[in-house]
């Protein structure tokens, strides 16, 4: 049967197109932490929705299981296939449309993000959506997980700069709903239900993404304090005072720094001396006459935190890098146990606090690597391998570790999966965190539109 279905692959995409060599697939088939490395039977690489919907009704046919893939930066296993195809979408990356006017951009699934900030700021607008992995990561990967990011505060998630979708749905027909409508209350808003879903209910191919007008102005500080809850205070401070113009505040623990400072390029400690959270702030303006430097030194002269204002461009991305480069930084320290966890932003603190000390209890020495978007509620509450532990020892206890971690989330009304998704990584625990009722309402959803569970099998949830 394999070889017929490959034959029928090939015809739809091309021989080119159709990766069979062990070599060639490798490095498409590893989740970049190496927790997963899947298998299949092809790597296959899509030019157009139409060869998509083609790839869908063939696997429908044969009964053969198919995993989308964008860009492969996921962290979750959700992109890691099991069998059957993987459809890598890295070849439809093709911007479509931009309309200044309608403040809109449409674009294929495998646009690098970066690619999109740079076609909207071509024309005087911002597609705000951006991480430390933008460079690499794809749209199509980003709306698969809502990826959050350190813009949300004022913009949103991806879900609110989602205005259409275009979807290869299960059956292998396609959903063109590429709208660029504001209001559109003509029925179910169905484009929530893919957003966020990790390519288990269709594969999205297209998207239609709501632009902002580009920022004039831009101004970066960092506050240091002695505790997270001064921390905390300072930025209901600087949020109350600057409204609207605050896209951005960045918490760092004092570990975070030193892992940063320590392992980082071309990283230095932002004050003379040390602090145990940093918090960095970043605002703008669309009005170049808007004065930002000026009220926020006055706010942080009249507050009792050490603060650090950039002045130039370069201090700025010296500030910045120090947060973009915590990720990479800490695999130097060793083996990693993460966690990408949310908390209502009054319970943050606790959180904090209990998670960390019952880990330490349990591992004496284990460093709590903390930090995330203080401003939506996500952490990354990141355990480092003790210094005299073996990391393979340390990694075998991720499951103990992370019920310690989420049975603290879930007990302050948190979510276990904030930004990174669920994949395969967070599918059992999603069994006991989600109310019985919401995972069967998950259930019906995904037996409506994937009666064969082929589309994505094994990851989020199973029927």
């Amino acid at each position: 049967m394999s070889d017929v279905f490959l034959q029928e692959v090939t015809k739809i995409v091309g021989p080119e197109n159709v990766l069979l060599q062990k070599e060639e697939m490798a490095p498409l088939l590893k989740e970049r932490r190496g927790l997963y490395v899947g298998s299949c039977l092809a790597v296959v690489l899509p030019g157009s929705t139409e060869e998509v919907a083609a790839l869908v009704k063939l696997c429908n046919q044969h009964r053969v299981s198919y995993t989308p893939q964008s860009g492969n930066t996921g962290l979750c296993g959700g992109a890691v296939p099991a069998g059957g195809i993987l459809v890598n979408l890295g070849r439809m990356d093709n911007i479509r449309n931009i309309d200044p006017l309608n403040a809109t951009l449409t674009a294929e699934s495998g646009c690098i993000l970066a690619s999109l900030q740079e076609a909207a700021q071509e024309e005087g607008l911002l597609f705000s959506l951006s991480s430390p992995s933008e460079k690499e990561c794809r749209i199509g990967g980003n709306i698969s997980t809502n990826l959050g990011g350190i813009n949300v505060l004022r913009y949103g998630n991806t879900r609110d700069l989602v205005l259409g979708l275009e979807v290869v749905l299960p059956s292998g027909e396609i959903w063109y709903g590429l709208r660029g409508l504001r209001k559109d209350n003509a029925g179910y808003d169905l484009k929530h239900l893919f957003i966020g879903a990790e390519g288990t209910l269709g594969i999205v191919t297209a998207a239609t993404l709501k632009l902002y007008p580009y920022p004039r102005v831009q101004q970066t500080a960092m506050v240091a304090t002695a505790s997270l809850a001064e921390l905390m205070e300072a930025f209901a401070s600087v949020r109350n005072h600057f409204a609207e113009n605050l896209c951005g505040f960045e918490i760092i623990s004092r570990v975070a720094m030193v892992v940063v400072c320590e392992c980082g390029i071309n990283t230095r400690e932002p004050f003379e001396q040390p602090y145990g959270w940093y918090g960095l702030i970043e605002l703008n303006s669309t009005d170049p006459q808007l004065d930002l430097l000026g009220p926020l030194e006055k706010l942080l002269e009249g507050s009792s935190y050490a603060y650090r204002i950039a002045i130039t461009e370069e201090e700025a991305d010296e500030l910045w890098s120090l947060r973009e480069q915590i990720s990479d930084a800490q695999k130097k320290k060793g083996a990693s146990i993460k966690h990408d966890v949310s908390l209502p932003l009054s319970r943050l603190v606790d959180f904090i606090g209990e998670a960390t000390e019952l880990v330490q209890q349990r591992i004496p020495g284990v460093l709590a690597c903390c930090f995330g978007h203080a401003g939506d509620g996500n952490v990354h509450f990141n355990l480092t391998q003790p210094a005299d532990m073996d990391g393979a020892l340390f990694l075998e206890m991720w499951g103990e570790v992370n019920k310690i971690v989420h049975d603290v989330v879930h007990r302050m009304d948190g979510s276990i999966a904030a930004e990174h998704g669920v994949g395969q990584l967070k599918r059992e625990e999603l069994l006991r965190y989600k109310d019985p009722v919401e995972i069967e309402m998950m259930r019906i959803i995904k037996r409506a539109f994937d009666p064969l569970n082929l589309c994505n099998p094994g990851k989020v949830i199973d029927i």
